[in-house]
């Protein structure tokens, strides 16, 4: 998808992170944008912010785990614009701890961001998409724990996994009925987002009683701290998703030495038939 000047980009996880900066490029770039989040007020900012640069911009409020509000997001955004030609479900959250004892609401509420809000994005969108009949792209956010497996982080990885196989199934279908949409797995590194304080939008239903003195919840949150502490910018995210919808490019990766060490450890595991090995990304 080489033009992207006039089209219209849709982000979900838009009001702050690699969210916000994907649609910053997009506005950049000449694209109207539509930005989605749970969180309101925060969405409100960054619309506010992108809507001064002279971007035409239109914020809706929606929690991607609950489909009649992805369905709204597309009923506003072809209201609004009369058209959608990049999508980008990019929200996400995570919770670590030991995965026998880490809680199920804690399975449920990262499960149901990260990998149902992919799932309600898809069913929502490329149907439209289809019928409209033009050039367009999906991006679908996973990880480098998409191709990674470590410790006390079970349902991230999990979850990261399985939006990396639903990404590359989905280029499949639309490769073999000749549709023109592309599609990319985003699978970046640690990236200097608020996703350490996720938190802060998980639904009252889902929430677990504090379990600070946990030695893996300790260890765990410690570590998500300081990754994103040492993060990479946003931007540089977002420069790699510009570039892979603009070359039709599946996989955009990290290209950190010690992600990369990690993950091609692992595929040789699996190629090789041997036993898991440990090599964290450091």
């Amino acid at each position: 998808m080489k033009e992207l000047k006039g089209r219209v980009a849709v982000v979900t996880g838009g009001a702050s992170g690699i969210g916000r900066a994907l649609a910053e490029n997009f506005g950049r770039a000449g694209m109207r944008v539509v930005l989605a989040d749970v969180e309101g007020d925060a969405l409100a900012a960054t619309a506010q912010a992108i809507g001064e640069t002279g971007v035409e911009v239109l914020s809706v409020q929606t929690d991607v785990t609950k489909p009649a509000d992805v369905d709204r997001l597309a009923e506003k955004t072809l209201a609004a614009f009369g058209g959608v030609h990049v999508v980008c479900n990019n929200a996400g959250v995570f919770a670590g701890g030991l995965s026998w004892s880490q809680p199920l609401a804690d399975y449920q509420w990262v499960l149901g961001v990260n990998v149902w809000g992919v799932i309600h994005g898809v069913r929502t969108f490329v149907p439209i998409m289809l019928e409209r009949g033009e050039e367009g792209h999906i991006v679908n956010t996973a990880s480098m724990a998409a191709l990674t497996a470590n410790p006390y982080a079970a349902a991230y990885h999990m979850s990261k996994h399985a939006v990396l196989a639903y990404s590359e199934v989905l280029y499949h279908e639309l490769r073999g009925i000749g549709a023109q949409i592309g599609v990319s797995a985003l699978c970046p590194e640690a990236v200097a987002t608020h996703i350490d304080d996720c938190e802060r939008n998980r639904p009252t239903a889902l929430r677990t009683p504090p379990r600070a003195a946990a030695m893996d919840v300790e260890l765990v949150n410690g570590a998500m701290r300081a990754a994103v502490a040492s993060g990479i910018p946003t931007q540089v995210i977002a420069d790699r998703v510009l570039s892979a919808i603009r070359e039709d490019r599946f996989y955009v990766l990290s290209d950190a030495d010690a992600w990369r060490r990690s993950s091609e450890s692992r595929l040789d595991d699996i190629r090789l038939a041997r036993n898991p090995t440990f090599m964290p990304p450091v």
